[in-house]
Order: structure tokens, then C-alpha cells, then sequence
């Protein structure tokens, strides 16, 4: 496989029994294209109509799920259930679960599930679009109930820190190998840093999931921007978070600790309208790509992939083409610690996932060209 490395360097890259096996240097043609490592994405809802948190729970939909978005260059991710009722959420669970035992292909490219609730701000504006009636505290009993479910895939949670009991819950998590992070939140900075203190690694797309009005300072997105123990990450589409905004924010948490997501729902890749999603209940879906709920000024996800998100973060956040890569590959494969295997790197003994692709300053998105997972061409 033949391309231009985020560093500029021109290559050919070696592949034996879905391992990279050597680096060549290779003639800098003018049509060469980038050649990337495949994209890590920690929270995908759906894309192309595919929803994780549709009913009934379904196994098809995570294994048409994984190859869709390998057609982005995105040979990793996680499913990502929201807050629903307590059998609702472990169905879904479980759903993940098993397209995974029962494929290979998927379970090469699901490295984790993400549960992003139940245990969200109650507030309005701080909850998002997550559904009222089914938030609920912290619950390590439950907890349990996924980790069962989950047959050893749960990566990650997202809670507030703002509960009575939420520090237990993160200690809860980590000797559980899983990941807490903070999100959807009204939290004080002292909760914050308590639950910091307590293990959590992550903030969830920072800036967003929180009130439309907040002090100015101290808040819950200084606390959190501060807190060198977090990584972050943030939804670069656009909409979620100004440039100006996301440019300040990457520039404080620094680009080792800052993680490129989607948030993508089922109305990814599909064209402008109004529909009805499990995420957002009744949404529309602007022209300029914005998704939310009809008649609220509140987001409902996203409707961009991951490789949208590296071709507009170099604009947005004035970052390099090669940082834009490591937010997207390895720094979630570093938030995930053991789970991310040693993706997001283009390097001898690394996983064999690679794509080419165009991209220019100013485009919107990285248009890929060839993708290659586990060393085979899909």
C-alpha cells in the first residue's frame, strides 16, 4: 500500500497476516494520496439508517454497522447505548455482545461499548436529549448487570459527576477495567475534581452536554479543561462547538489529551429533512448538517463521521493534518488503554488497518480511496 504519511513522508507499507511488517520509502509522486492509520471512533450512536438504540435490539445492526464505516476509513469503534429503561439498556448490551461472538469481522472492528447514561444530569439543557423519565443515580448493581451483559466489551461509561455516590461509582468502574467518564453534566468543579481524584480519565464532548447558561467562573467546563488527568473528547462538525471555542479547548487540554468523536446517529449520511430517531425523538436535519430536535435550540448528535471530523478539525482548530490524525487513531486507542490493541499507528508490528485517502486544506471531509482491515482490502 503506497501513500503520503500524515508527516509528509511518501511510502510503501509492508502487510503480512494482517500485521504491518515494514515501512519503505517510495517515490513523491504529485498524485500520491495520504495514507492513514484506520480511524478509532469511542462513540457512534448509528449511521446510514443503523441505530445501536433502535428496537428491537438487533445483532445485523452492529455487523452492518462495522462495515459501513469501514467505507470512512473507520476500522474501530464503539457502540454507543444512551440512557433508556433498565431492560432496554441491558438488551441493547447484550445485542453488541453477541454480533460480536457471532462474527469475526465485527468483533475485530467493535473495541469496546460505550453506555453513555443513565446517570446524566436531570437538568435540562445539561441532559441533552437524553430522555428524562429513565435518568437515574449511579447504580454499581447495575453496573454489574452490564459488565455480565457485556461479555468483557464494556469500555466506557459517561456520568455527572453531580450525584451522591458518583466517586464510588468511578472506583467502581476502574476495578472493573472500564473507563468513567464525565459528561452531560451540572456538576460543581468540587464534584468534579472528586470524581477526578476517584479515577475518571475522560470527559465526554467537552462543552457540549452542558446548560445553555452556566457562571462564568468557576464552572464545570474549566474544572474539566484544568484536570490533567482527563483526556477529552469533542464533536467536531461545526455545530457542537465554534472554532474559535474548540480551538482554545484543544489548546488547553493539548493535543496528547484531546479525542476526536463523532456522536454520529442513524441520520448520518442521509439527505436534509425532519425524522423520527430513538436519539432526539422528532429531529431535523438541516442542509448545513445540523441535527436537533424540532423546535429546540439543543443538538441531538451528529450527523458527520469521524472522517468528516478530521478533514474539518484542521480548519476548525488550526491543528496540523498530522494531529488531526493522532485525535482520531492513537489517543482514543490510549484512552482505552489495553482494549485499543496498538491501533492508530502506522508502524511495524501495528494492526494491518490502513486506508488512503484525498484531503486538502478547506475540505470538509477526507475522501477515501482503499481500505485495508486486518491487512485485507474491503
Amino acid at each position: 500500500m503506497r501513500g503520503r504519511l500524515p508527516t509528509g513522508r511518501a511510502v510503501t507499507v509492508q502487510v503480512a497476516d494482517g500485521i504491518v511488517t515494514g515501512i519503505d520509502d517510495a517515490p513523491d509522486e504529485a498524485d500520491l494520496p495520504w495514507l492513514l492509520p484506520g480511524l478509532l471512533d469511542l462513540q457512534v450512536n448509528g449511521y446510514g439508517g443503523l441505530d445501536v438504540n433502535a428496537d428491537p435490539p438487533g445483532s445485523a445492526v452492529v455487523h452492518d454497522l462495522t462495515r459501513a464505516l469501514w467505507r470512512h476509513g473507520i476500522t474501530g469503534w464503539c457502540p454507543t447505548i444512551i440512557t433508556a429503561g433498565r431492560a432496554d439498556m441491558l438488551a441493547r448490551i447484550s445485542a453488541v455482545a453477541d454480533a460480536v461472538a457471532r462474527d469475526e469481522t465485527t468483533r475485530h472492528g467493535v473495541v469496546g461499548i460505550h453506555v453513555e447514561g443513565p446517570h446524566l444530569s436531570p437538568q435540562d439543557g445539561a441532559r441533552g436529549v437524553h430522555e428524562a423519565r429513565h435518568v437515574r443515580p449511579p447504580d454499581v448493581a447495575e453496573l454489574e448487570t452490564w459488565v455480565d451483559a457485556a461479555a468483557g466489551l464494556l469500555a466506557i461509561v459517561t456520568l455527572s459527576p453531580e450525584w451522591d455516590g458518583a466517586e464510588d461509582y468511578v472506583r467502581a468502574c476502574r476495578a472493573r477495567g472500564v473507563v468513567a467518564a464525565i459528561g452531560h453534566t451540572a456538576a460543581s468543579p468540587e464534584q468534579i475534581h472528586r470524581c477526578v481524584d476517584a479515577g475518571a480519565t475522560l470527559s465526554t464532548h467537552l462543552g457540549n452536554g452542558a446548560p445553555a447558561t452556566i457562571p462564568r467562573h468557576p464552572n464545570a467546563i474549566w474544572a474539566q479543561l484544568a484536570a490533567d488527568p482527563l483526556s477529552a473528547s469533542f464533536i467536531a462538525d461545526g455545530h457542537h462547538l465554534p472554532a474559535d471555542t474548540m480551538t482554545a479547548m484543544i489548546r488547553a487540554k493539548t493535543v496528547p489529551r484531546s479525542v476526536l468523536i463523532s456522536d454520529s446517529t442513524a441520520l448520518a449520511g442521509r439527505p436534509p429533512g425532519d425524522y423520527d430517531t430513538p436519539v432526539g425523538g422528532r429531529v431535523t436535519l438541516s442542509a448545513d448538517g445540523r441535527l436537533a430536535p424540532v423546535g429546540s435550540p439543543y443538538l441531538a448528535g451528529s450527523a458527520i463521521t469521524l472522517a468528516d471530523a478530521v478533514g474539518r478539525v484542521v480548519d476548525l482548530a488550526r491543528v496540523s493534518l498530522a494531529d488531526a490524525v493522532r485525535m482520531a487513531t492513537a489517543n482514543p486507542a490510549g484512552v482505552l488503554g489495553g482494549r485499543g490493541r496498538g491501533r492508530g499507528r502506522v508502524e511495524p508490528g501495528a494492526p494491518a488497518d490502513l486506508f488512503t485517502c484525498d484531503w486538502s486544506p478547506g475540505d470538509r471531509g477526507l475522501r477515501v480511496r482503499e481500505v485495508v482491515v486486518a491487512g485485507r482490502t474491503v
